[in-house]
This record gives structure tokens, sequence and C-alpha cells, in this order.
């Protein structure tokens, strides 16, 4: 497990319906069980609803969703890899936050 901190590009794709959805999608050197952090608050939320993952197969081939474990704490949302044997691949996440 690396605790690999921000990375990725994160955007904001529905900033004014209620929840704003965040996209975050990382490197290809992310491995099952690293952590990634997203801070909230740079999209003017402290909580989560819910994420969806998925991660590539192959590089920009086959996409399987897998579902990370995650905590939020003082508007710090921390994602653990997981739900897939992938690794060294790129994953997507889609935030709902609030």
């Amino acid at each position: 497990m690396t605790a690999l901190g921000e990375v990725g590009t994160q955007i904001e794709i529905a900033p004014n319906l209620g929840v704003k959805i965040i996209q975050l999608v990382t490197a290809a050197t992310v491995d099952t069980a690293d952590t990634i952090t997203v801070d909230l608050s740079d999209y003017g939320c402290t909580n989560i609803h819910g994420i969806l993952g998925f991660a590539e197969n192959a590089a920009g081939s086959i996409v399987v969703q897998e579902q990370p474990t995650t905590a939020v704490s003082s508007s710090t949302l921390t994602i653990t890899v997981g739900g897939s044997t992938n690794s060294d691949t790129v994953r997507t996440y889609i935030i709902y936050a609030y």
C-alpha cells in the first residue's frame, strides 16, 4: 500500500445541482490498496454521498467497475483503491459530494 496523497486530474462536473460531481482520473501507476486524498473544500464540500470507481484492464481498453473504500475527515476524502485485482492501471472515480 502506498499513500499517494492528491494525485491525478480532478474536475468538477455539475457545480449547481445541489450535489457536486467530481471526476478524479489517476495515473497508470495506481495499485490496489493505494490511498488517494481529495480536498473536498476545494469544491465547497465537506462530505460525500457516494463514489463510483472504474479501472482499465488495458490502456484505454476494457473498463471494469470496482468499489473503493472511503473515509472523510475534516473535508479530506481518503480513497483506498480496491475492488479489483488490477494494478498499475488508470482509475476513474466519480465522487458525489456536498
